[in-house]
């Protein structure tokens, strides 16, 4: 197969149509407008398709949610003010239990903040965001080919499980151009039968989707319902890349753009200094957590290096998941400041340094 250039957003974009994605309804925020104007061309080709750049953030993510309940492939996308506008509307799917892909190309904030790359939005994808018991599955691409591969499967998992799935990628992500395989449809896979979509009841039983369940019991137990659905989730769509891990005595624990630098600053320890033996766990679904890859990599590894592109919102889960069965060394820099490797890895050696003068005392 042939590689194409091209952006981060417009990868995303023909992915999400390879995957079957017939409608998109969006509104413009930097960095992420390649976006919708990309969506806006090729679902004019699509049969079926339907491109709204709606009146705001919040008509367009309750157009999603009708277009989900009449049984299409619906997404969205925006950047963390706009995310943060349609988390109304994302609470409402899950709560009915409604598949769709949310993209957030995330900016430096809070408030309005600026249109640089940042990854501040951690806690708002990792813990749901809207109100309510719920979780989402958020994946964390590096690259452009992973933007292309995550949405693609998005649209499945959202399908499977019945669940809003979001991509968090950043202003960095959405605006380079690498190289590309935009992956295709599966030759013979149709789509999943829904047989909960509103697309008229004749010739059969009514069905009512609804995240209004006033009855406590009843409420109680859907919650419940969804706790259950985010475990199976866990068990089989969690995702991450190990690199380094065989000999390193310290693992950098890094997502997204953040994770190339990291690694960039890795290859270039090791090629100054053979002492310094650092490793990487990179989660590329953050939710769910690698929980499980990181309380095995303590078995054997008790210095752990956290590097994101904001003050430090992954830290909390790096520490969940050890337990207490290691150290947590960080260093961030939010705002939309991009570090290089050769930065981050005066940072890493010099934690390195101090965690082996540490132990020998």
């Amino acid at each position: 197969m042939n590689k194409k250039l091209m952006y981060g957003t417009h990868a995303i974009g023909e992915a999400a149509i390879q995957a079957g994605c017939t409608c998109y309804f969006g509104y413009p925020i930097t960095p992420q407008n390649e976006l919708p104007e990309y969506m806006s061309q090729r679902l004019a080709e699509v049969p079926g398709g339907v491109f709204i750049q709606a009146e705001s953030e919040l008509a367009a993510i309750n157009m999603v949610l009708g277009a989900s309940v009449a049984g299409a492939r619906a997404m969205t996308s925006s950047s963390s003010p706009g995310i943060s506008l349609k988390q109304e509307g994302i609470s409402f799917l899950a709560g009915s239990e409604l598949p769709a892909v949310i993209v957030n190309i995330m900016r430096g904030g809070p408030g309005l903040g600026n249109i640089a790359p940042a990854q501040s939005d951690y806690f708002q994808a990792t813990r749901g965001g809207g109100h309510g018991d719920y979780r989402l599955v958020v994946f964390a691409p590096a690259s452009v080919q992973e933007m292309a591969d995550l949405t693609f499967h998005a649209f499945d998992v959202a399908d499977e499980y019945r669940t809003p799935v979001m991509i968090m990628g950043d202003g960095m992500l959405g605006q380079m151009m690498e190289p590309v395989i935009i992956p295709k449809p599966r030759k013979g896979k149709k789509m999943p039968e829904k047989d909960y979509i509103l697309t008229g009841a004749r010739g059969r039983p009514a069905r009512l989707v609804k995240s209004l369940i006033l009855d406590t019991k009843d409420m109680e137990e859907h919650n419940w319902k969804l706790v259950r659905k985010f475990k199976r989730i866990e068990e089989r769509e969690t995702r991450w890349e190990g690199y380094m891990l065989d000999d390193a005595d310290m693992v950098v624990i890094a997502y997204g753009t953040a994770a190339r630098i990291a690694k960039g600053a890795i290859n270039r320890l090791r090629r100054e200094d053979a002492n310094l033996r650092v490793g990487m766990i990179r989660p590329i679904t953050v939710s769910p957590f690698p929980v499980k890859a990181i309380r095995e990599a303590a078995q054997t590894i008790k210095d752990f290096f956290v590097f994101e592109m904001s003050t430090g919102q992954m830290v909390d889960d790096v520490r969940l998941a050890l337990e207490g069965q290691g150290t947590i060394h960080f260093y961030g820099r939010p705002g939309g400041v991009v570090p290089s490797a050769r930065e981050l890895g005066r940072s890493i050696a010099r934690r390195y340094y101090q965690a082996i003068r540490k132990r020998k005392q």
